[in-house]
């Protein structure tokens, strides 16, 4: 029999649990643990956060995309036919076109009108190879049709004109008018749907080296020209923001011109090396551990990069009306040993496909501001979905880690904590897991968790409150090796599987995670 001391012991243990708001588990903690509150919304996770980007550079557009109608490659009206069926699969729901650096110099009306008629220039940005213009606006908007994307234009501020720029915005989305004339005259007879326009492209780099107070000047001035016409209406106007961690950009645009946009970007990207070319970012495929836990420290780094933003942008919109837009982002290494020089052509491990984990996990988090990634790039440059090699074409495992995420699309972001081992190796004492939870129409919760450690499995304990699971079912991207990559002679070497070792009983749920992995575990 208990004594009364014993029992006013444990009954004062309680309370203090209780007091302190402890929530009391079992005797022997699990190292890995992933509470949610199913019960809890917080936000939309908008399907932008999953959108690409294309950029005249390499091979990204021709090959990538454009082949020509005349082209041995299957293609409809020029645009081949493999790389649209394999892109409508993980449901690409937004396309930045055309750069990047190469929107700062091109010049739509190159662009359009019969291709034979139109005029080549150099690519001074990327290879200094000729640019005929052949894929253009019309070309362009076919290609999103075909996705079933929406198509976000970006702007030429360093190097054209106001008046250029407005006739563009004319020329796409209004029904009268010379430049809609125009526009029926080269075919199309109905005004596009262009729902977002960049006023310029990293103007503090590429886009014309320009201050933060004379971009936010010229920022007011170009805008004020980017008129929505009727049917039209809600295109959203967007700033250039900074690249990495440049906080003062934000502070003047945001300071000088916060009241004349809708939203404005963040650009990221991350390696091992540096941007100087003497040493080199890295290589895409030989890395080793330390390599491998470093590239990762700097990834994580997104979150504080977002936050520090985002507290910038609430001291100038407090109403919090202005949207975040990260519209590119991505790792960069050194291009292919023999590929084309200035291409940017890179392969894809596994490596990569756990640094999109972190990235995409991050945007979904912020998704009360965060409104719109573009991943750089679509096709054969940097972190592609997808590489081709004349009529050969194969997808990435980065790929298939926005195949898993799209569960994630226009999903509620739910309540969850994470307690995780850090990653061995780590002189940052960084975490080891990255986790993202979302509830979709069904009622159906989509977990999606990156297994950071590169060598060890992770078990991971996840209770779930506010419904009553019945069922579990998971998916995992891992391969052998952590920098296991799909080749034109093996294209499938990684793969998305079945997710085994995976149990709920009750409303807790206990899984075993792969090395390098990523996953998503749908639990109904």
């Amino acid at each position: 029999m208990i004594s009364k001391k014993v029992l006013l012991a444990v009954v004062v243990s309680l309370a203090s649990f209780v007091q302190a708001g402890t929530v009391v588990r079992d005797q022997v903690e699990p190292q890995q643990y992933l509470t949610i509150k199913a019960d809890v919304e917080k936000g939309t996770i908008s399907k932008n956060i999953y959108g690409h980007f294309a950029e005249h550079l390499g091979r990204c557009i021709y090959e990538g995309f454009w082949v020509g109608e005349n082209s041995d490659i299957p293609n409809i009206r020029g645009i081949r036919k493999d790389v649209v069926e394999a892109l409508k699969k993980i449901k690409v729901p937004v396309l930045r076109w055309p750069g990047g650096c190469f929107a700062d110099k091109y010049h739509w009306m190159d662009g359009i009108g019969p291709r034979k008629d139109r005029p080549a220039g150099i690519n001074t940005f990327w290879g200094g190879v000729i640019e005929d213009n052949s894929f253009g606006t019309h070309e362009f908007m076919d290609l999103c049709e075909m996705l079933g994307a929406d198509p976000y234009i970006a702007g030429n501020v360093g190097s054209g004109t106001v008046e250029e720029m407005q006739e563009w915005v004319e020329y796409m989305t209004a029904d009268i008018g010379a430049m809609a004339q125009l526009r029926k005259l080269n075919g199309r007879e109905k005004p596009w749907k262009v729902p977002f326009f960049g006023v310029g492209n990293e103007n503090w780099g590429c886009g014309g080296e320009m201050s933060p107070e004379y971009y936010a000047d010229e920022y007011r001035r170009y805008q004020s020209y980017v008129i929505p016409f009727p049917g039209n209406e809600g295109m959203k106007k967007v700033a250039c923001g900074p690249g990495g961690e440049d906080l003062h950009w934000v502070e003047v645009v945001m300071r000088k011109a916060a009241n004349k946009m809708d939203a404005i970007t963040l650009h990221r990207y991350v390696f091992t090396g540096s941007w100087d070319a003497r040493i080199g970012k890295g290589s895409a495929t030989s890395f080793t551990r330390e390599l491998w836990v470093k590239l990762m420290e700097n990834t994580l780094r997104i979150d504080q990069n977002i936050d520090n933003v985002v507290e910038i942008m609430d001291k100038y919109d407090r109403g919090k009306r202005v949207e975040l837009y990260v519209d590119e982002w991505g790792t960069w290494w050194d291009q292919e040993p023999g590929s084309h020089a200035g291409f940017l052509y890179q392969q894809n491990t596994m490596r990569d496909a756990v640094s999109a984990s972190i990235f995409l996990n991050s945007f979904n988090e912020h998704c009360n501001r965060v409104k719109m990634a573009n991943i750089a790039q679509i096709n054969n440059v940097l972190q592609a979905m997808i590489l081709t090699d004349k009529e050969k074409m194969i997808v990435t495992p980065t790929y298939h880690v926005f195949e898993l995420y799209a569960a994630h699309h226009n999903a509620k972001l739910l309540e969850s904590e994470l307690e995780c081992n850090p990653l061995t190796g780590s002189e940052k004492k960084v975490q080891s897991l990255t986790v993202s939870v979302s509830k979709d129409d069904s009622g159906t919760v989509n977990i999606t968790v990156g297994n950071i450690d590169p060598e060890n499995s992770a078990e991971l304990v996840c209770d779930i409150t506010g419904i009553s699971p019945v069922s579990v079912v998971g998916k995992v991207l891992a391969g052998e090796q952590m920098n296991s990559h799909n080749t034109f002679e093996n294209p499938n070497d990684v793969k998305i599987e079945a997710l085994s070792n995976i149990k709920l009983d009750g409303r807790r749920l206990t899984v075993s995670l792969p090395p390098h992995s990523v996953s998503l575990i749908n639990v109904k």
